[in-house]
């Protein structure tokens, strides 16, 4: 029989290493092995790290569904997952301004939207420290998927454009519109976050 250090061990590891969890660390992982390819150069590598990347993004669906279907979510998943995300969209960002793919006014793009992204992340801490959840609205996340299609195209980006012509030219038109509801959501959220901070 186990003792009831080894039930609490037991119960810890499953919180740990429950499926949920190991698809945010593989999101987590994913990241370098996305920018690395980027980086490498050569249509083979951007292939691969469209892969990698679009199964990075499914695992952001199912990691949270089957957390929720299976009662598996944890203090560090809700920790992790929203991370995770952000360091992906960062990292790939960042990697498209050095591959050159954002260029010029481009670049205005990227910075609203990892201005929003830290700007909310430090309004949801300070609310939690309060108590307070701000909810996720439809539009937010119709903005990750605009958002989530647009870097995925530019992943692409030169390679996607030998197959498909104008892969790039569509790209960073989605990452205009991914920008401009990454503003109307940021100023929603910030909305919502200073009333509760004023009361």
């Amino acid at each position: 029989m186990m003792n009831q250090t080894d039930t609490g061990k037991a119960v810890a590891y499953s919180k740990v290493w429950n499926l949920p969890n190991i698809l945010t660390y593989g999101r987590i992982i994913a990241v370098p092995l996305v920018a690395a390819l980027m980086l490498w150069g050569g249509n083979n590598a951007r292939w691969a790290a469209l892969v990698i990347y679009l199964l990075a993004a499914v695992s952001d669906f199912f990691d949270g569904y089957l957390a929720r279907r299976w009662k598996q979510q944890s203090s560090l998943g809700r920790m992790l997952d929203p991370i995770a995300d952000k360091v992906l969209v960062a990292v790939v960002l960042l990697v498209l301004c050095a591959d050159d793919i954002l260029r010029g006014g481009h670049i205005w793009a990227a910075i609203i939207i990892l201005s929003r992204e830290v700007l909310v992340s430090g309004l949801r801490e300070y609310l939690g420290e309060l108590q307070v959840s701000v909810p996720v609205t439809k539009i937010a996340k119709w903005k990750t998927a605009v958002q989530m299609l647009a870097i995925g195209l530019l992943i692409a980006g030169p390679a996607g454009d030998t197959v498909v012509p104008y892969t790039t030219a569509a790209g960073l038109a989605m990452l205009w519109v991914a920008a401009a509801l990454t503003l109307y959501t940021g100023y929603d959220y910030f909305r919502a976050g200073i009333r509760h901070v004023v009361d």
